[in-house]
């Protein structure tokens, strides 16, 4: 069984290597947030400002050395 810091090694490994697959997936998304967003019973102005917030979005990676930090606490209880 792997020691617990073996896991949150690979745990950062793994993140560090889809954190630009899921910036190229959120920016893939973006035309279908605003999109589905459109068909809600906003008015124009609401709809305008929630588009452009999603177009001015920038993702952001999880931090890996605080998701290691965090997993060892979780598990540590």
């Amino acid at each position: 069984m792997a020691t617990l810091e073996e896991m949150v090694a690979k745990g950062r490994r793994k993140l560090e290597t889809k954190a630009p697959i899921m910036a190229e997936k959120y920016e893939a998304a973006k035309p279908s947030m605003k999109e589905e967003y459109g068909r809600l019973p906003f008015g124009p102005i609401t709809k305008r400002a929630y588009n452009a917030g999603v177009d001015a979005g920038v993702y952001r990676a999880p931090d890996a050395d605080k998701w290691g930090r965090k997993f060892v606490a979780g598990a540590s209880r």
